[in-house]
C-alpha cells in the first residue's frame, strides 16, 4: 500500500512550501533524511522536481519502470505514485513545492514552450513514451541546476529572514533554466510534446487573436482529434476552453486596473462582441464582469 509523504514533513507546518533536499544511495539502504520514503511505494501532496546527479537505478512509476542515470530530469506529479529501486550510487536532489500555495507566474512560465513540455506535458505522456521524452541535461548544465537546488537547500535549512523570497525565487530560476534546456532537445518524443507547448506558449501571448481548433492544430502539427486528445490529457482542458480562461484572466486584469468600457475589454481580450464576453465570463467566474469590477474596487 503506497504511503502519503506529507509536504509539511519537509516544508513544516507553517513553513513555506518550497524546499530541496539531497538523496543518497546509503550503506544497508539507510534513509538520508528523517522522511526519506526513496525506496518505498509513495505519492505527495506537492510536486517534485528531480535532479539525478549521480549513479543509476530503476524509477518505478504508477507500476511501470524506468532507468534513470545522472542528468536526467523529471517532474513527479503529487498523485503519481512512485519509488526508485535498484539503486547504484544513485545521487538525487528532491526539489519540493507546492503549486497551491505558491505565487508562481505561471502566465510567463507557460510562454516558453519547453516550460508546458516539462512540467505539463512530460508527466502525463511518460508512460506512453517510455521516459524517453525526459530532460537529459549534459555535466555542465546539470552542474548549474545542482547549485540552484543546493542554494535552495541551504535557504530552506537555514529559515533567515527573507527566505521564502529567495526559496521562489530561485524555484522559478531553476524552473525557466529547465525549460530552456528542454527547449534544445532534439528527442523525437521531446519534440513531439515541444510542438503543443509552443501552441500553449503562443495561446498565452496571443490569446486576443482569432483562432479556431484548424488553426491551432496547424500550428501544433496535429490533427484535430489528436489535438483534442493531447489536449486533454495534458490540461484537463480542451483548446478552446483553455483560451477562453486565458482571455478571461486578461479580462479580469483589466477589469481592476483600467476604466474602459464592456464592449472594449471584450475586444481586446479576443472576444468577438460584449454579449459574449460577459456570458463566458460569467460561466468561468460565477459574476458578471460588472460585478467582479465592483468587488474588486471596493
Amino acid at each position: 500500500m503506497p504511503i502519503l509523504a506529507k509536504g509539511t514533513d519537509y516544508f513544516g507546518a507553517d513553513g513555506f512550501p518550497v524546499t530541496a533536499l539531497h538523496v543518497h544511495t546509503e550503506p544497508g539502504g539507510r534513509p538520508s533524511h528523517a522522511h526519506d520514503v526513496t525506496e518505498i511505494d509513495h505519492y505527495h501532496d506537492f510536486c517534485e522536481l528531480v535532479l539525478v546527479t549521480a549513479g543509476r537505478g530503476r524509477h518505478v512509476l504508477e507500476g511501470e519502470s524506468f532507468p534513470v542515470s545522472a542528468g536526467n530530469v523529471f517532474v513527479v506529479q503529487g498523485s503519481q505514485v512512485h519509488c526508485f529501486r535498484d539503486r547504484v550510487d544513485l545521487e538525487l536532489v528532491n526539489v519540493m513545492y507546492d503549486p497551491g500555495r505558491l505565487s508562481l507566474p505561471s502566465g510567463l512560465l507557460r510562454r516558453l514552450p519547453g516550460y508546458s513540455a516539462l512540467f505539463m506535458l512530460e508527466p502525463t505522456f511518460r508512460s506512453a513514451h517510455k521516459f524517453s521524452s525526459r530532460l537529459e541535461l549534459d555535466r555542465e548544465d546539470l552542474g548549474a541546476a545542482e547549485a540552484l537546488a543546493e542554494r535552495m537547500e541551504r535557504e530552506a535549512a537555514a529559515r533567515r529572514p527573507g527566505h521564502e523570497a529567495v526559496l521562489l525565487s530561485l524555484l522559478v530560476e531553476l524552473m525557466v533554466f529547465l525549460s530552456r534546456r528542454y527547449g534544445d532537445s532534439e528527442a523525437r518524443e521531446s519534440r513531439a510534446l515541444l510542438r503543443v507547448g509552443r501552441l500553449i506558449s503562443t495561446l498565452e501571448q496571443r490569446y486576443d487573436e482569432e483562432w479556431t481548433l484548424e488553426s491551432m492544430a496547424a500550428l501544433a502539427h496535429l490533427t484535430r482529434a489528436n489535438l483534442l486528445r493531447v489536449f486533454r490529457q495534458a490540461t484537463g482542458r480542451s483548446p478552446v476552453e483553455f483560451l477562453i480562461g486565458l482571455r478571461v484572466e486578461n479580462a479580469k486584469r483589466q477589469l481592476r486596473h483600467s476604466d474602459l468600457g464592456m464592449t472594449d475589454i471584450a475586444l481586446r481580450c479576443g472576444f468577438g462582441d460584449s454579449n459574449y464576453f460577459a456570458r463566458k465570463f460569467r460561466e468561468t467566474t460565477g459574476s458578471t464582469p460588472t460585478e467582479y469590477r465592483r468587488r474588486a474596487r471596493t
